[in-house]
């Protein structure tokens, strides 16, 4: 057993070492000396911490294989040191999963990230800004069109997306990091989708511009353009709404938003910085979105969540060619071998005939 793994599971769990003691029926004393390698809790001790802290036993033997390096979380002022202790312990599980499953392959499909050639080296203005999003739209090959599936363009990138379904993540607005060459971005599983697609191309922007900004340009704000304008091409947004506009109906927003998978807030922002508004114009309209109340909350229908399925497919991949079995399926999974093999069968499917 790798007791620091222990520690991580019960920081990921966001339980105290008291609190971890009374779920296993042993004192807080013995947690810390299994935590220290002092001493080591028998099979049955390592049944009842794996079901308290929502692990499989296995995982306690898994030996520790991914560093995070150049971590930055995008966090609000009352972001506790808790639940940071929380994201971390939950990135570093994932990642390390990622990276196991990756070693099991002969070659593995996903491609190492690139920065793409040819950005420049320094960039000066949020003009400037706006077209670095556009240089790499062109040349991911992506079009002016909306991107349905962001998670899958940064994924096919070698971007790897963790999802955290910490139920406090509401007060984090992202983390960025990295293993060795391959860059991390984690959003939330309980956000919007307009919320999770603006936080992975706003981490895209830090990925791509930081070192390269103007010292006169704030990186966040450029971050924020960036996000905006990869989301939403300027080219794009005038064709929906015209070269330039006395006023934008609420609805063109919304009907934009549903499109482009940016928020109307982000839209609107996207019709000034685009210059289809004037700074008049623009202060006007967001004043009334304030005084509604859409800042916090907009109307209408949430836009779709993202989602990944590329580690599931990679797995499913791993056990077709033999790679792997059911149990270690299962255990990247993250679910017991009951459950796989049933999802495996396609058992709980249903049939919608």
């Amino acid at each position: 057993m790798y007791p620091e793994r222990l520690k991580r599971a019960r920081e990921a769990a966001g339980l105290s070492l008291r609190a971890l003691a009374e779920k296993v029926g042993v004192s807080h004393a013995a947690i810390k000396k299994y935590e220290e390698g002092v001493n080591t809790p028998d099979s049955a001790q390592l049944l009842k911490l794996a079901r308290a802290l929502g692990v499989r036993s296995e995982y306690f033997f898994r030996p520790f294989e991914v560093h995070l390096q150049g971590i930055e979380y995008r966090k609000r002022a009352n972001t506790t040191q808790k639940l940071l202790k929380r994201i971390h312990a939950d990135v570093l599980e994932q990642a390390e999963r990622w990276h196991e499953l990756a070693n099991l392959y002969p070659q593995f499909p996903v491609k190492p990230f690139a920065v793409p050639a040819g950005l420049p080296g320094q960039v000066a203005s949020m003009d400037e800004v706006e077209q670095v999003a556009e240089f790499v739209r062109a040349y991911w090959k992506l079009g002016e069109n909306p991107l349905p599936d962001l998670v899958d363009v940064l994924e096919t990138q070698g971007i790897l997306v963790i999802f955290t379904t910490l139920e406090n993540a509401t007060k984090f607005d992202g983390l960025a990091a990295h293993i060795g060459a391959q860059p991390v971005i984690m959003v939330s599983q309980t956000w919007s989708g307009d919320r999770q697609r603006f936080t992975l191309a706003h981490e895209l922007g830090h990925l791509l511009l930081h070192g390269r900004l103007a010292d006169a340009l704030d990186e966040e704000k450029a971050c924020h353009r960036f996000a905006g304008a990869f989301l939403l091409p300027a080219s794009a947004l005038r064709q929906q709404l015209g070269q330039q506009r006395r006023m934008i109906e609420w609805q063109e927003l919304y009907l934009l938003k549903h499109e482009f998978g940016l928020s109307m807030a982000g839209c609107l922002f996207r019709a000034r910085d685009a210059g289809l508004l004037d700074a008049a114009t623009f202060d006007k309209m967001w004043k009334v979105f304030s005084m509604r109340g859409w800042r916090s909350c907009e109307p209408g229908d949430a836009y779709p969540q993202e989602q990944t399925i590329l580690f599931k497919q990679l797995v499913y991949r791993a056990l077709a060619e033999d790679w792997i079995g059911e149990s270690k399926a299962a255990e990247l999974l993250g679910i017991p071998v009951s459950r796989f093999h049933q999802e495996r069968k396609l058992e709980a499917a249903g049939c919608n005939c």
